[in-house]
């Protein structure tokens, strides 16, 4: 059977492999190249983005109200 020092030896230099190698950089960098692209977009997070949905739903039903009010008054009116 293999022993788990083993096992977490290779894993430990395996990793510390990974974070030297080119591949940590062009992450690193691919990651702010996207961030930086991101944020020339004007882009929303959700959480603004639900806040409007709510501000949008409410001025819908107080939109479709006065509509119903407006008809009402054209009715008595007539």
């Amino acid at each position: 059977m293999l022993n788990q020092k083993f096992f977490e030896d290779m894993s430990a230099k395996l990793n510390e492999a990974v974070a030297n190698s080119p591949a940590k950089d062009f992450e690193k960098n691919a990651r702010a190249l996207l961030a930086q692209g991101f944020a020339k977009l004007d882009l929303v997070t959700r959480e603004e983005f639900d806040v409007q949905a709510l501000v949008l739903a409410r001025a819908r039903e107080q939109l479709t109200a006065l509509e119903a009010r407006v008809a009402e008054l054209e009715a008595q009116r007539k």
